[in-house]
């Protein structure tokens, strides 16, 4: 008999999420004869039992658009906002799952989307999943789809800023996503030449910013572009989320632990407009005028790259050809020139962040740009 997948996307929206649905519906009715229905936004579409038929119809033209045309949200399967309550959904997921008949759920998403595949995947569903986000994060893959085509936006940002930093002898900060990872900031400040590149790996000390600022000033060039990524932190302010990260994991009271994961959140709030904050300093400390740019969800919309569609429609072929093989429980991801399906559980729980000593890192330290730590 015919196997009968469910598809869905959820999490941030991502350039290159249509080639992969694409490519999954393509290669799964073309090859395989697998039947392939999607779920609308996400994993409350399961819950609410929302489809739309991927068929040759709806698969056509979708290639080159961007955001999905399943559509995308945040929720998790364990806690769904429904009527104002917090709710666990999962045996409502179970029993659509069920209803369906389907033999498989594949879910494309980043870091948020592989951890509730997998609590599915560990109710007992067959689970895929799909690595996708323009941070670039996703544990056990060589690249994630979508990344490319932000570090593509963020760079000609930081081309065009050039030229009003170097008319108006200003320093530019321009903030590129990336809270916990700064592959994006680190690709885009190199690739766009940027003079200052500051990463949430590695904290930074303002003063060592400023001092590079001022002396590219003294060997003339009296304008600079700071290419941040938006969860950088000064040591001092990563000392302090150190601290009470300290303080939550030697917590051993439940109620002392909620209180101190309660003011922890509350402490990662007020650093996120540390952007400001930094542009401020370095006016202070150099003299010269500062001016921000915020990306924002610019670096996530539009028409994917050709890496991106390239990229996706691999990992979605091969997600068709391992729901064939009856492959599941595993993430599909990219290696060299070919995929890999690697355990889910091998990659949850785990973000792949850039490691201090990247060839990246070594390679912007060398052309003389400064990334706030010496």
């Amino acid at each position: 008999m015919a196997k009968y997948v469910g598809v869905l996307t959820a999490g941030g929206d991502s350039p290159g999420l249509n080639a992969a649905i694409r490519g999954i519906g393509k290669a799964a009715n073309g090859i395989y004869g697998i039947q392939i229905i999607g779920f609308k936004d996400g994993f409350r579409g399961v819950m609410e039992n929302r489809i739309l038929m991927l068929d040759r119809q709806s698969l056509s033209g979708i290639l080159t658009r961007g955001g999905t045309i399943l559509g995308t949200s945040r929720d998790k399967p364990h806690k769904m906002p429904i009527g104002g309550k917090i709710l666990d959904m999962t045996d409502a997921i179970i029993e659509n799952y069920e209803k369906h008949k389907l033999d498989c759920l594949v879910c494309i998403g980043g870091g948020g989307t592989q951890k509730n595949a997998w609590k599915l995947a560990q109710k007992g569903l067959n689970i895929i999943t799909l690595p996708k986000t323009i941070d670039n994060d996703v544990a056990k893959t060589d690249v994630t789809f979508g990344f490319d085509t932000a570090l593509g936006v963020a760079t000609d940002a930081i081309d065009r800023l050039h030229s009003t930093a170097h008319s108006h002898h200003r320093i530019i900060v321009v903030e590129i996503m990336g809270h916990r990872s700064g592959w994006l900031a680190l690709g885009a400040g190199i690739a766009g030449g940027a003079d200052v590149i500051l990463i949430p790996e590695i904290p930074y000390d303002i003063n060592i910013v400023a001092e590079s600022i001022l002396r590219r000033s003294q060997l003339g060039s009296p304008f600079s572009i700071v290419a941040v990524a938006e969860g950088a932190l000064s040591k001092e302010e990563s000392k302090e989320l150190k601290s009470s990260e300290k303080k939550i994991d030697k917590a051993v009271d439940a109620n002392e632990k909620v209180k101190l994961k309660a003011e922890h959140k509350a402490l990662i709030a007020l650093k996120e407009g540390s952007t400001l904050r930094l542009a401020n300093m370095l006016e202070q400390l150099t003299g010269l005028e500062s001016r921000v740019t915020i990306l924002g969800h610019l670096q996530r919309g539009g028409i994917p790259s050709a890496a991106d569609r390239l990229l996706a429609t691999k990992l979605g072929t091969a997600c068709a050809e391992y729901i064939d093989k009856g492959i599941y429980g595993v993430m599909v991801a990219s290696r060299g020139e070919s995929t890999e399906p690697v355990p889910l559980e091998k990659v949850v729980g785990i973000k792949k962040l850039v490691p201090i000593d990247h060839d990246w890192v070594k390679s912007a330290r060398a052309v003389g740009t400064c990334m706030g730590d010496q």
